[in-house]
């Protein structure tokens, strides 16, 4: 009998806009089977900092009942796709911080031969977007990870334009995610799930 895979969804939004992403890439994983938990990882910004910001206080307020991601999380599943917007062409240190805490999984050789995927969001348009998930994939690397991109293998891909992973350009907040944006998602999730079965049931 078919095994239906099991993804893990973790991310790290302040406003929203890889929230947004996440529930999408969620969303393309379960209608092709998957068992899914879209699961945050926790904020590391003082709470004065996000009170000074009216988008990212009200978007922690919106998700605080989201669970937390935790290492048994990894464990459980068989493919993990993370989100995160960029900081400075890399991931930003809240997603990093939960990579980091990964280490006792990864001297048990439990992170490695799962898949892995990743998406991100940046203010303005070549803002770091590729280097993001080319440096999200450095970690993967170091699991002995199967990293599974979207490539161009839909045609969604040519109009989201990133064959890395699902990204999007929000604007400093003026461009919301918009409906190519949730097609590249929604496509990743139903990839990474299509793939991950294949290696379930080989």
């Amino acid at each position: 009998m078919a095994m239906s895979p099991k993804i893990a969804v973790i991310y790290y939004s302040s406003t929203g806009t890889v929230h947004e992403l996440a529930e999408a890439v969620a969303e393309g994983a379960r209608k092709e089977g998957a068992e899914v938990r879209l699961l945050r990882v926790s904020e590391l910004a003082p709470e004065e900092a996000i009170a000074a910001n009216d988008a990212w206080s009200a978007h922690a307020s919106v998700t605080k009942d989201i669970p937390v991601a935790t290492p048994a999380d990894i464990e459980w599943a068989d493919a993990v796709i993370f989100g995160s917007p960029t900081r400075f062409g890399n991931i930003a240190s809240q997603l990093k911080q939960f990579i980091d805490t990964l280490g006792g999984l990864w001297a048990q050789g439990k992170l490695a031969d799962k898949v892995y995927s990743g998406f991100t969001a940046t203010a303005t348009a070549h803002g770091g977007q590729e280097s993001t998930l080319l440096a999200l994939y450095n970690s993967v690397h170091h699991f002995g990870g199967i990293i599974v991109t979207p490539g161009y293998t839909d045609p969604v891909k040519f109009a989201d334009g990133n064959p890395y992973g699902t990204s999007h350009v929000n604007g400093q907040g003026a461009l919301p995610v918009d409906d190519t944006a949730r097609a590249a998602a929604a496509y990743q999730g139903k990839r990474v799930a299509t793939v991950t079965a294949r290696f379930n049931n080989a």
